[in-house]
């Protein structure tokens, strides 16, 4: 059995499933609980000055027929006394000294208060630090959560405030709901994150109800933005932390965080670049036992794949992941139908002939069946067919030989520059 433990910039966890800041960490009850059931971390729901949160504080997005496709919420940090919170910190920590427990901490950008929180919150053992500059509603009002996050320079100051007096490792928690995340990312490594972790949660409203007119959620019919995670968001997070994780200048390991719902979930985080991960909102849907069949599909996995540590699975794929313009516009693929596994839903014509390049033909073939066959010569490769396809195995995308030598946009664009319109476009291919 493969090795699952890892060490996010010196915080020692003996398996990758954390479980982020969120209700399900708002108590020392809660925390025990999941590490009992094999959560190798929990970060501490959010700490800071006393917080007065609304009722009907939750609402979800389901779409054809999946529960909780999406999750928004309203709800603030922690409702309950900082002593509280320190003191079921401490009797967690001693009661499992070898899983990591992590604060997450907000205050308003001042030294003072940063000081003042870090000192008292390390006092009761916690293993390290998440400085919260994500969340997107209520807090971001008051100047704290990504109102500071959407700031680079105050993201670098505020971390730089809390290295002064920290004694353990900081993890600064990044919001997505900003033009470039890296950054923000740059500057908190800048200021001197050990770490970094995202995605946060994304501004949104899950729904409008159009019978009574109010937004879902709604507070005696007044509805605010929220922030929205869950199975939606995961193609989101996994590019933030893709592109952080090519960044040169973002030199901290990562905590990958958005949509992780299961152990192959986890394995694209990792392989794009996260040490470790982070889950809620499956967690809040099915409850802490999820994590025994993660770390089953996960141990399984690293033992198909010859792994004797998940670590090795760490950012081998950020080596694939680029810019467009260095993709190769030679490189070639056609859809391939296989009438065997084809059910003639049509839906692969619907498609093609609506969206694309209508370039599936509906045939008969000599036993007088109808059949779908593809004009390879037409077929630009766009995968469309292959996704609407509810068949397994009734559409393959095929790599051709044409010949041509690799060539990526930036490529062609020099050789165009070099032959100073000796050539036209069209022929640079």
């Amino acid at each position: 059995m493969a090795d699952l433990s890892i060490d996010l910039a010196g915080i020692k966890s003996p398996n990758p499933f954390w479980l982020a800041s969120a209700p399900p960490t708002n108590t020392g009850y809660q925390v025990q609980r999941a590490f009992e059931a094999g959560w190798g971390g929990a970060v501490w729901k959010t700490l800071g000055d006393p917080i007065i949160n609304t009722s009907s504080r939750f609402a979800a997005v389901h779409f054809n027929g999946q529960r909780v496709a999406g999750f928004n919420n309203i709800e603030l940090i922690t409702d309950r006394p900082l002593e509280v919170n320190l003191k079921e910190i401490y009797e967690t920590k001693k009661r499992f000294p070898n899983h990591a427990i992590i604060a997450s901490l907000m205050v308003e950008p001042s030294q003072a208060k940063w000081h003042e929180i870090v000192k008292r919150v390390e006092a009761v053992g916690v293993d390290g630090l998440e400085l919260n500059f994500g969340c997107p509603h209520g807090m971001a009002e008051r100047g704290m959560g990504a109102a500071s996050g959407q700031q680079p320079d105050l993201v670098q100051a505020q971390t730089a405030w809390v290295k002064e007096v920290a004694t353990t490792p900081v993890i600064v928690k990044l919001t997505p709901n900003i033009t470039d995340i890296t950054v923000v990312a740059r500057h908190a490594v800048k200021g001197g994150a050990d770490a970094i972790s995202m995605i946060n949660t994304i501004n949104s409203l899950a729904g409008v109800d159009i019978h009574s007119w109010n937004t879902i959620p709604h507070v005696g019919g007044q509805g605010a933005h929220g922030g929205y995670c869950g199975p939606a968001v995961k193609p989101i997070a996994l590019s933030m932390v893709a592109e952080c994780a090519r960044d040169r200048a973002v030199t901290v390991p990562i905590s990958g965080i958005g949509g992780i719902s299961t152990w192959q979930d986890v394995v694209e985080f990792m392989l794009m670049g996260a040490t470790g991960i982070q889950v809620c909102t499956a967690v809040m849907h099915h409850g802490f036992r999820i994590v025994e069949e993660m770390i089953d599909g996960l141990n399984n996995y690293l033992d198909d794949k010859g792994l004797a540590s998940v670590t090795e699975l760490i950012g081998k794929s950020v080596s694939r992941y680029s810019n467009w313009g260095d993709l190769d516009l030679n490189y070639q693929v056609v859809a391939r139908i296989n009438e065997e596994n084809c059910i003639n839903c049509n839906k692969c014509h619907i498609a093609c002939e609506d969206a694309s390049h209508q370039c599936i033909d509906m045939l008969t073939n000599a036993e007088g069946k109808a059949v779908l066959q593809v004009r390879e010569e037409d077929c630009v490769g766009c995968n469309l067919c292959s996704i609407v396809c509810p068949a397994d195995g009734a559409i393959d995308m095929i790599p051709l030989e044409n010949g041509a030598a690799p060539l990526t946009w930036n490529e062609r664009q020099k050789v165009i520059q070099s032959l100073n319109g000796t050539y036209s476009e069209a022929e640079v291919m």
